[in-house]
């Protein structure tokens, strides 16, 4: 499979909820001749969106893992990674982002841009990454293009610059006209795939002719030889104008934006265009691996095929034929038989079988070249590993992932689904950085934890049918912590003294509130008081008190220790003593220090029509919700507030029974706050009623 990277497209489509990313993808696929036939997310026909292959996802109507497909326009290839828009499935987005080059922002033309399509821009930032937005359902009543362009701009803060400007809205949208090269595109045949051109109506040749000065001004900024050709006068090469935009683009300094309805089958080939015209190829793109033989050195991968390679794994599966690893090639060229190294573990393996991967489906190929993705089969490895040439000491950079906010308690019914859990929760673990699941110590329960209610109820579910596991769950439990609020001192002395050498190690200092971040350890010791060989075992003997608080046994966060004195013994001493001394030192100070207990507060975002706006503020108010503000755009309200996840169990069934099922929310972690005295106390009273039935 031999091919040219400058024809390769590496893209993910990524919005918020209900934008239609998934249909957006089913009409690039059938385009494209990857399909033969539309089916819908929800569809009537039973089958489901080609791109959601589980059970579950067709059920749902939702996308819960990103699948991988690949397609071929006009002469380009394209890997296409559809992404969730769930924020409990922030992971998939991350990781896909991760590996790719450029993105497609889908916006809806009603909606606008809504809290998920804010968290998913700040993903992009982070990673860099160039990229289109697509303005989808223009036919919708409500629909205005101008607006979300506006918003584009005010809410996210990019230079969005339109490429089209739409023939009719709502039940007239028709089609669209293209400002580079001024025809009006219609789009006829039964699933909209000839695509007409002609001149632009009369009428709005005015309109037309203005949006394409702001385009051509915005997109001059970014390239002379646009500026001579303006500055010349007569026509302008489309060429010229592509390449600056394209340019403006790969800099994310300019967000190109197209307009169409990818349900009524209108606009999705200009968009394929689009795609290939101004989304970067892998050449396009500076990657760094970090060189763990010199101090992580930042290096500069190439993507040349006849370097050595560099891969990194960014998504697991469990496929009926053994563990499925996605990779992205960054450099050289991986292929069957091969030997490569697991840069984390160090360990060599040999490559079996290689994949390109279509959703669920699968074709075997020999190789995976530079700047493509493919998957390998029946390899021992964890989400985020590198794959490297024998002789390379390269890793890429870990993914960013969040920290559990939830967890609940599962229980097996019978020995066979106790068998079938275990499984389940090694490889879900695995699979996806964001689920954790432990042995409670005390209760001897398992916990899961994860990003939301919705994310454990999937793995629960998943669990059930792919497992064939019967388990029931507990009540969910929300991840409190505690925190010190003013300095206090200590002053500890450790001593024991039995037969032979004994212990001995005195540790003075003081504890205070770290305003950012869960743990800093200061050495102001002065004068040897204690010898430079102990302080490690002091700082050790700290550490180990931050996992389970003094007071109510929750991790502690946002502690600095500072020791400036203290004493050792010639024969006595040991870090052992030392790392006692530290926790004896710890709870003494921590208890001065007023402790408090913080909760996990949420940002939750509420899309209701405007007459359920103050039912759903006093939902959220009765909550203990801040709101934070209210805006109206067009029939809807959008309602942000900081709510305790403790008080968002079951909010959805609440919202939806408060405003006719019309309305709905999005949350995601946001902070650490203090809880209110009156909630402390019960959650004290709580805790010692369940040590005493652990007891």
């Amino acid at each position: 499979m031999k091919n040219d990277q400058q024809k390769v497209r590496n893209i993910g489509i990524s919005a918020h909820i209900d934008s239609g990313k998934t249909t957006l993808t089913e009409r690039i696929l059938y385009y494209t001749d990857r399909i033969h036939a539309i089916h819908e997310v929800k569809g009537k026909d039973g089958v489901g969106a080609t791109m959601d292959s589980m059970e579950l996802e067709r059920e749902r109507g939702i996308t819960i893992a990103s699948a991988a497909t690949y397609c071929q326009w006009r002469d380009h290839e394209i890997n296409i990674i559809d992404t969730p828009g769930h924020v409990d499935f922030t992971i998939e987005v991350e990781r896909s982002l991760r590996v790719l080059d450029g993105a497609v922002l889908v916006l809806c033309a009603v909606g606008g841009v809504q809290s998920q399509s804010i968290t998913v821009d700040q993903q992009m930032k982070r990673y860099q990454v160039p990229c289109l937005a697509f303005i989808n359902k223009c036919d919708r009543s409500g629909a205005s293009p101008e607006r979300v362009i506006e918003q584009l701009r005010s809410k996210l803060g990019h230079h969005a610059v339109p490429l089209q400007m739409p023939i009719g809205l709502e039940a007239d949208f028709q089609g669209v006209v293209d400002l580079v090269s001024m025809k009006a595109l219609y789009f006829e045949g039964d699933k909209g795939e000839r695509v007409v051109e002609e001149a632009i109506p009369a009428a709005m040749m005015e309109k037309a002719k203005g949006w394409r000065e702001a385009m051509i001004d915005a997109a001059s900024l970014h390239s002379d030889k646009l500026t001579e050709a303006i500055l010349e006068g007569g026509d302008l090469p489309e060429g010229v104008l592509i390449e600056a935009i394209r340019r403006a683009t790969l800099a994310r300094q300019l967000t190109p934006v197209l307009m169409g309805s990818a349900y009524k089958n209108r606009g999705v080939q200009p968009l394929l265009d689009a795609i290939t015209r101004y989304l970067p190829c892998p050449a396009d793109i500076q990657n760094e691996a970090l060189d763990t033989a010199h101090e992580e050195r930042p290096v500069v991968l190439t993507s040349r095929t006849t370097d050595p390679p560099v891969a990194l794994a960014f998504k697991l599966e469990d496929g009926p034929y053994g563990q499925l690893t996605y990779i992205r090639v960054y450099q050289g060229v991986i292929a069957k038989g091969q030997t490569l190294i697991n840069a984390r573990s160090g360990r060599k393996f040999k490559i079996g079988r290689v994949v390109r991967m279509h959703s669920d489906q699968m074709e075997d190929i020999e190789a995976i070249e530079a700047g493509t993705i493919g998957a390998l089969f029946g390899i021992e490895c964890a989400s985020g590993d590198t794959f490297v040439a024998p002789g390379l000491s390269l890793t890429m950079t870990s993914m960013f992932v969040p920290e559990p906010v939830i967890s609940l308690s599962i229980m097996p019914q019978d020995n066979k689904s106790q068998v079938g859990m275990s499984k389940a929760l090694s490889r879900f673990t695995k699979e996806d950085p964001t689920f954790k699941s432990f042995v409670d110590a005390e209760t001897g329960e398992t916990i899961i934890e994860g990003m939301g209610e919705l994310h454990l109820e999937v793995y629960v579910e998943r669990m059930r049918r792919e497992y064939d596991c019967d388990v029931t769950t507990g009540q969910p439990r929300v991840a409190y912590r505690e925190t010190i609020t003013q300095r206090a001192d200590f002053n500890y002395t450790h001593k024991k003294q039995t037969g032979g050498a004994g212990q001995f190690g005195r540790i003075a200092g003081y504890l205070e509130p770290l305003e950012d971040g869960d743990f800093e350890f200061v050495n102001a010791i002065a004068g040897g008081a204690i010898p430079t060989q102990f302080i490690p075992a002091c700082e050790k003997g700290f550490r180990s008190c931050l996992a389970k608080g003094p007071r109510m046994e929750f991790p502690v966060t946002g502690v600095r220790v500072v020791i400036d004195d203290g004493a050792s013994h010639a024969v006595d001493s040991s870090d052992m003593a030392f790392q006692a001394a530290a926790r004896g030192a710890f709870r003494e100070g921590y208890q001065r220090a007023r402790p408090v207990i913080k909760e996990p507060i949420m940002k939750v975002v509420v899309e209701t029509p405007t007459e359920f706006q103050g039912s759903v503020m006093g939902l959220l108010n009765q909550r203990r919700g801040m709101i934070l503000g209210a805006q109206d755009e067009g029939p809807q309200c959008v309602i942000e507030a900081q709510t305790p996840l403790a008080e968002m169990f079951g909010f959805s069934t609440v919202l939806r029974s408060a405003t006719q099922g019309k309305a709905q929310f999005t949350m995601e972690f946001a902070l650490y706050r203090q809880v209110p005295q009156g909630l402390a106390e019960k959650i004290a009273e709580d805790m010692a009623a369940k040590k005493k039935r652990a007891a």
